[in-house]
Formats: structure tokens, sequence, C-alpha cells
């Protein structure tokens, strides 16, 4: 068993976090196979923000991916005067 101290938000908050025997296993296994492994403060933090983005409370780590639509809005300059045409004139 592992036992981690961590911090959290602004105000750096401690949280004592005791991990079980069978997620340290896999965690260690995930580790070796690192050619620089991260702290392990950095691995939880990065887990516990991808947690909380997949249920809706915090951004999605990593790149942003936007999908284009499949028709065009049928303008050409919607890059450039896209100020014009959110103000709808």
């Amino acid at each position: 068993m592992v036992t981690l101290v961590l911090k959290f938000g602004c105000e750096m908050r401690r949280a004592t976090i005791t991990i079980g025997d069978d997620i340290e296993a896999q965690l260690d296994a995930w580790m070796l196979r690192q050619d620089a492994a991260p702290p392990l403060t950095a691995v939880v933090r990065t887990a516990l923000k991808e947690f909380l983005a997949l249920r809706g409370f915090a951004a999605p780590s990593g790149k942003l991916h936007i999908t284009p639509s499949r028709k065009g809005s049928g303008s050409h300059d919607g890059s450039v005067e896209h100020d014009r045409y959110l103000a709808g004139k």
C-alpha cells in the first residue's frame, strides 16, 4: 500500500490517499514503461482532472478537437468577418 499527500487548488489543499495493492501494482507497471516517469503526484492530479472532465466538472486535458460542419455556412469570409456575422450586420 502507498499513502500519498496531495495538494489541490489555489490554496493547495492536501489530501491523504491510500492506494490499494492492486492499483499500486498497475501504477508501478505503467511507471516502469515510461522513458521518464512523471512524479506520482502529477499522475494522480492528471487522473483526477480526467475523472472530473468525464463527469462534466472540468475542461478535458489535451488538445481541442473541432469537428467541421458537413455543410458550410455558405459564406466564404466567415473567418475574416466573424464579428460582423455575430453582430447580425
